[in-house]
């Protein structure tokens, strides 16, 4: 059992659980970048790493306009609408 903590409130605790993870990737990822300072090289060093493994799979980048702040609405149901899996990186 894994414990997740919201930092936004924890008064009232909210349980959440993992979403189950699929035995393989294939389809499309979106790579967001949450445009922190050198948040785009990790995503290139990533997104190259991530090809070598799985030839198949098509990768799509994405980035929001401020880390400061969640996605936009549009841009998460663009990334939901075009993708079968997520990987969000920061850096600093």
């Amino acid at each position: 059992m894994t414990t997740i903590l919201d930092p936004t409130d924890e008064r009232v605790p909210v349980e959440r659980s993992i979403t189950p993870r699929p035995p393989s990737i294939s389809g499309t990822v979106a790579l967001l970048d949450i445009s922190k300072p050198r948040g785009s090289v990790l995503i290139d060093r990533l997104q190259e790493l991530l090809q070598q493994r799985l030839p198949d799979v098509t990768f799509n980048r994405y980035a929001k306009p401020t880390f400061a702040k969640p996605a936009p609405d549009e841009l998460r149901r663009q990334i939901q609408a075009e993708n079968d899996f997520v990987v969000e990186a920061l850096a600093d």
